[in-house]
């Protein structure tokens, strides 16, 4: 079950240029103070590449690499290869629930998001794995919400069901920089911090994320650290397929 727990850890980092063979474009926002206007990634179906490496709290490092394929606000799709082109995890993530078939240790995932949760302490949402792959704030602003300007950061504080939110978001680039979130009940949290950003479509996403989670295990709380850098993106109009069974 750890071995899918790292899988499934891979997308809740989850953030991504064209193609391998192109420069990545940073990018560079207009440099102007003014109110808080956090941007939301726009796509319709969107098909991206990235390079992970996984620490476990035993020490044991893995790199390998995700596909993954999106179609907003209704789908994610990832498959993990950990080298020579072999498929060792594909998953799929609906407003329901998560799947996933792990073709090495055999240990599938067909979970509901209360069941997740009940599982790992985790609160998990189809809205939040998009969110933080890029680096949206976790929720809309509302008048109950704490939101202060430091600097050309905003802070905002947020709780939505028993889950307490702090994203600092770039006031240049309308982005979430660092965003953590803890349970009420302290069974489980997710730091997320995101370095660069580069421009694709005219929007910018992110280069780089630095993932810290603890969530609980059968055997007691486990610590991972995952560090991505997204190679490629590809918005599309055109629909993509999310071939999976178990």
């Amino acid at each position: 079950m750890n071995r899918i727990f790292r899988a499934l850890a891979i997308l809740i980092l989850l953030g991504f240029i064209s193609s391998c063979s192109k420069k990545v474009i940073p990018y560079q926002g207009d440099g102007k103070m003014g109110d808080f206007s956090p941007l939301y990634a726009s796509y319709d179906y969107l098909n991206a590449k990235a390079k992970i490496v996984i620490e476990e709290e035993s020490g044991k490092i893995t790199r390998g690499s995700l596909n993954l394929r999106a179609k907003k606000d209704s789908v994610l799709w990832f498959t993990v290869s950990p080298g020579m082109g072999m498929e060792a995890v594909r998953g799929l993530i609906t407003q329901d629930k998560i799947m996933i078939k792990d073709r090495i240790g055999k240990e599938d995932v067909n979970l509901s998001f209360n069941e997740f949760d009940s599982v790992f302490g985790l609160k998990l949402s189809l809205e939040l794995f998009q969110n933080l792959l890029w680096a949206n704030p976790p929720h809309r602003i509302d008048y109950e919400d704490r939101l202060v300007r430091v600097g050309k950061v905003f802070e905002v504080t947020q709780v939505r069901n028993q889950v307490r939110y702090f994203s600092k978001v770039q006031e240049s680039h309308g982005k979430v920089i660092e965003s953590v979130s803890n349970s009420l009940d302290d069974r489980g949290s997710l730091l997320a911090s995101f370095s660069g950003f580069q421009e694709v479509d005219s929007q910018p996403f992110p280069i780089e994320v630095l993932i810290k989670l603890a969530y609980q295990l059968p055997g007691g709380g486990q610590n991972t650290i995952i560090n991505i850098e997204w190679i490629s993106i590809e918005p599309f109009t055109d629909p993509l397929n999310f071939p999976f069974k178990f």
